[in-house]
């Protein structure tokens, strides 16, 4: 095993290891940002980590699962330091929140009052949902972080978090009701 070699001192391992994920783990995180640079970044940032950290990898999971997990956080961060650069711009509330997922911030948060498609999400919203999303706890930001900002699947989201598809469910169900209650009536 790879891991195995490395850890007993075989640094060409670890490139075999760099050779055999680089591509995956670029693509993920390219997919999660939709910027190459910035994708290019964070999955040498991920390898760099990984090598680091790889000593005392247990093997709990697949090496590879752990690898995606690093590169999954490492994404996650430069994803808010985006949205919190970016947050002066407007949104349709009715855009798909990405090229391939057609779930739109209107059926993120359900309103219960009809809303014209030529709605523009204003920097006052932008400024409530990530008020929203900083006051829930650390399990709902991250699961809703997950789901609707980087479009991942249930059973993606379970392999992550090592919960089961219901469970991520069923958080993902009490994370929106959560992010609701925390906006307020004008989300309601």
């Amino acid at each position: 095993m790879l891991v195995d070699r490395f850890k007993n001192g075989d640094q060409a391992a670890f490139d075999e290891m760099v050779s055999r994920y680089w591509d995956r783990i670029y693509s993920m995180v390219n997919q999660l940002l939709r910027n190459t640079q910035d994708a290019e970044e964070v999955t040498q940032d991920a390898f760099i980590r990984a090598h680091r950290g790889l000593a005392n990898f247990r093997g709990e999971s697949a090496f590879s699962t752990w690898l995606y997990q690093i590169a999954t956080n490492l994404a996650r961060n430069r994803y808010w330091y985006w949205w919190r650069r970016k947050r002066d711009q407007t949104i349709s509330f009715d855009q798909p929140v990405g090229s391939d997922n057609e779930t739109t911030l209107a059926e993120i948060i359900p309103a219960e009052l009809e809303t014209p498609d030529d709605i523009t999400v204003t920097q006052e919203f932008v400024d409530k949902i990530a008020e929203g999303m900083a006051k829930l706890s650390a399990k709902h930001r991250e699961i809703l972080t997950l789901r609707n900002i980087k479009n991942l699947s249930y059973e993606e989201i379970a392999t992550i978090l090592n919960l089961s598809v219901g469970t991520v469910k069923s958080r993902i169900a009490r994370a929106r009701e959560s992010l609701r209650a925390k906006l307020g009536d004008d989300f309601k």
